[in-house]
């Protein structure tokens, strides 16, 4: 009786291989036909791909393939006949496409019984493959393009679509079916794409892919800075301090004139009082090109945190002769001037009879006097940004005592 029944048993599972390899055969064959049904192609195969009898089986794959190719042909076959066309669905299968002979090719290259690869897919998958590269970037594109009229959690869709299209195009370059054209190193659009696939990973906070894609962008002229930029920042939000820095570093010698990272390292430095380190990298960025104004800027910046405030002065005051129109340095100008006023009001008398408190008063009002053109130099270059000099006039004139400048300031403070 077990055996009747192991018969039987053994009998089903045949059945049901053959049908899912039926379904594989017609899916094929309904793909190819001249007025193809391409959903009931996509169901047949659909079901060959989840059917363990069938699932791990390169010809799936590739049927499954197949049928993405020859519906983006429909369409462009519509579009040549100034027919509607759906161009989405040209992207999309596309993309679809080259997922599946991803898949094809990964199963084929498994050697048989004996020992053997036989991998009669490869070329023409290739080929395939190749062809589609294009509507790869088109797909990613639109559906970048379209994030922005989006709402947060549609933009986030939008965004991993766009993310989706863009990676597998480097993908393409990763596989191993591509290995003889090297596409890393002769594809001079690659990493173009890369930093756009990493861009839409960023603006989903998808650090993972952000780590994954940037770095094929890192050596672009045009975007290198800017994927560099992402992976450090990618870096910082996961937590791991110690790559973040070494990110920055780097980033500081391939890109020394973009001040994302000479910046964000010397903060770190700063804001953990590591001033010995901070001062040691600004000298040997300074070496190496004296009269840069973000590096003098920084230095003064690193003085003024240490409260060396004469040093601040000085290095900001290089900044400017450099630069008269660097707003940032002018505003902290003005800062050290009012610092230096606050600590000196300090040591003051307060008693009005005391012979050295108009002295005192006189020295006091010296360092605002000092503080004002700097602000008001700061407005004049950045008026909008209110956050370089509206609280610093506002001190100012109060001081000073200067009614109709202190009375336009007062009313532009925030309520």
């Amino acid at each position: 009786m077990k055996r009747v029944l192991l018969s039987v048993m053994l009998v089903l599972a045949a059945g049901f291989t053959f049908a899912q390899e039926k379904n594989v055969k017609e899916a094929k064959s309904i793909a190819n036909g001249t007025s193809p049904d391409f959903n009931k192609a996509e169901q047949l195969i659909q079901e060959a791909l989840n059917n363990p009898e069938t699932k791990d089986n390169a010809e799936t794959w590739d049927v499954a393939g197949f049928i993405q190719k020859r519906r983006s042909e429909k369409e462009m076959e519509s579009a040549y006949l100034r027919k509607p066309y759906d161009t989405l669905q040209v992207y999309k299968s596309a993309l679809n496409m080259c997922k599946y002979y991803f898949k094809c090719d990964e199963l084929a290259q498994i050697p048989n019984e004996k020992g053997k690869i036989k991998n009669k897919y490869r070329k023409s998958n290739a080929a395939a493959i190749l062809a589609e590269r294009g509507n790869l970037i088109n797909g990613g594109i639109q559906y970048f393009n379209m994030a922005t009229s989006k709402s947060d959690a549609e933009a986030k869709e939008y965004n991993e679509k766009a993310m989706n299209f863009f990676a597998t195009y480097i993908d393409i370059a990763l596989q191993p079916m591509f290995e003889e054209q090297n596409l890393l190193k002769t594809d001079t659009v690659l990493p173009q794409i890369a930093y756009y696939a990493s861009l839409a990973a960023m603006k989903n906070e998808d650090y993972a892919n952000v780590a994954k894609y940037a770095p094929y962008a890192k050596d672009d002229k045009e975007v290198g800075k800017y994927a560099m930029e992402f992976i450090s920042t990618a870096l910082k939000a996961q937590g791991d301090t110690a790559k973040w820095i070494t990110s920055l570093q780097e980033g500081v010698q391939k890109y020394p004139d973009h001040p994302f990272f000479f910046g964000h390292l010397i903060d770190y430095y700063s804001n953990n009082n590591k001033y010995d380190e901070a001062m040691a990298f600004a000298d040997n960025m300074l070496a190496k090109d004296p009269n840069n104004t973000f590096y003098l800027y920084v230095k003064g910046y690193l003085y003024h945190n240490m409260k060396d405030y004469p040093k601040a002065i000085e290095f900001y005051t290089k900044t400017t002769d450099i630069d008269p129109n660097y707003a940032e340095a002018y505003s902290n100008l003005g800062l050290i001037y009012c610092l230096q006023a606050q600590d000196f009001s300090e040591k003051t008398t307060t008693d009005v009879n005391d012979p050295k408190y108009k002295e005192d008063q006189n020295t006091l009002k010296a360092f605002y006097e000092k503080a004002r053109p700097c602000y008001e130099k700061a407005r004049a270059l950045k008026p909008d940004q209110k956050d370089l000099w509206l609280n610093g006039l506002y001190r100012v004139y109060y001081n000073l005592d200067m009614g109709p400048e202190f009375k336009e300031i007062e009313d532009m403070m925030p309520q």
